[in-house]
């Protein structure tokens, strides 16, 4: 049985500045505080605790003073910082670059459109880390939508910028955008004016890039182990494509989840990830797996 590791998947590159970040301020002192988890995946937090990253809501950030705490690449909202300055905490920044740009357009978006009365529109995951610090920008007015049913939050009678959270589907993403058209059209067909819709494709390509990537690397494989935590909206999308493309995929959060029977009959194993997923886990993983191959001999 041959069990190979995509080389494309693991983490994207705000992740992994993020972590490295952490790892060398810790270098230099024993604790530092963390706002949220630093990644979506338990054993990736677990190894960093050993280390001394703890992590920390919103509500303890309000206790702390005179300490230093990291913010994770999915950003923060304006009042994070305003808190920060009042309590002398100091901010190890780790906003992942992407998501910092997203941040100052949203912000542009929603001042721009006060004098027309429009609507900032975020597609993405309500209560995400992102999506917070993105609703964040627009003193918490924009509307988030996760489903069609959302779409009911929208008055399509006032113009509508849309936007999308860095690690939603690129495919979901331009649905909503079909369905906010057409809305907006059956709204106003009376009206010899169709309030403006500005689209904003926001998503990453690092992330998006991984759909056509992890979709033929399914196909190439008899078994698909895809290897993430729970807690991600990434990798909950990305496993959702090897599934499409291959039935026998399996989601686990590290080796201890592998059932033997899921390879009874593969000739070729393929193990991928999330963007929140370490290399060091697939490898565990992958070791797993080949265990099982050893005891059948």
């Amino acid at each position: 049985m041959n069990v190979t590791i995509d080389k494309n998947s693991g983490y994207c590159f705000g992740v992994e500045f993020a972590i490295q970040m952490a790892e060398d301020e810790m270098e230099t002192c024993e604790e530092l505080y963390c706002l949220g988890d630093i990644v979506h995946n338990s054993m990736e937090v677990q190894r960093l605790y050993q280390k001394g990253l703890r992590i920390i809501d919103r509500d303890q950030l309000k206790e702390l003073r005179d300490c230093k705490v990291l913010i994770r690449a999915h950003g923060e909202p304006p009042e994070t910082y305003k808190l920060a300055l009042e309590n002398n905490i100091e901010l190890i920044d780790a906003s992942c670059p992407v998501v910092l740009k997203l941040q100052n357009r949203v912000k542009h978006a929603f001042d721009a459109g006060k004098p027309s009365d429009a609507q900032v529109v975020i597609y993405g995951q309500v209560g995400h880390a992102e999506v917070i610090g993105l609703a964040g920008q627009t003193r918490d007015e924009a509307i988030i939508v996760t489903t069609e049913e959302d779409l009911e939050k929208i008055d399509f009678t006032r113009p509508v910028t849309l936007f999308s959270q860095t690690t939603k589907s690129t495919k979901g993403f331009y649905h909503i955008k079909s369905l906010i058209e057409e809305r907006l059209q059956q709204a106003n067909q009376d009206s010899t004016v169709v309030p403006a819709f500005d689209a904003n494709d926001s998503i990453c390509r690092q992330v998006s890039n991984r759909e056509p990537q992890l979709a033929r690397f399914s196909t190439e494989h008899d078994v698909i182990v895809f290897v993430s935590g729970k807690k991600s909206s990434n990798g909950k999308a990305l496993y959702s494509v090897c599934k499409q493309h291959n039935p026998n995929s399996y989601f686990v959060e590290n080796e201890e989840e592998l059932q033997r029977e899921w390879f009874d009959a593969a000739g070729s194993v393929g193990i991928c990830g999330a963007t929140s997923t370490p290399m060091w886990l697939m490898e565990q993983v992958a070791a797993s797996i080949s265990t099982f191959e050893a005891e059948q001999v």
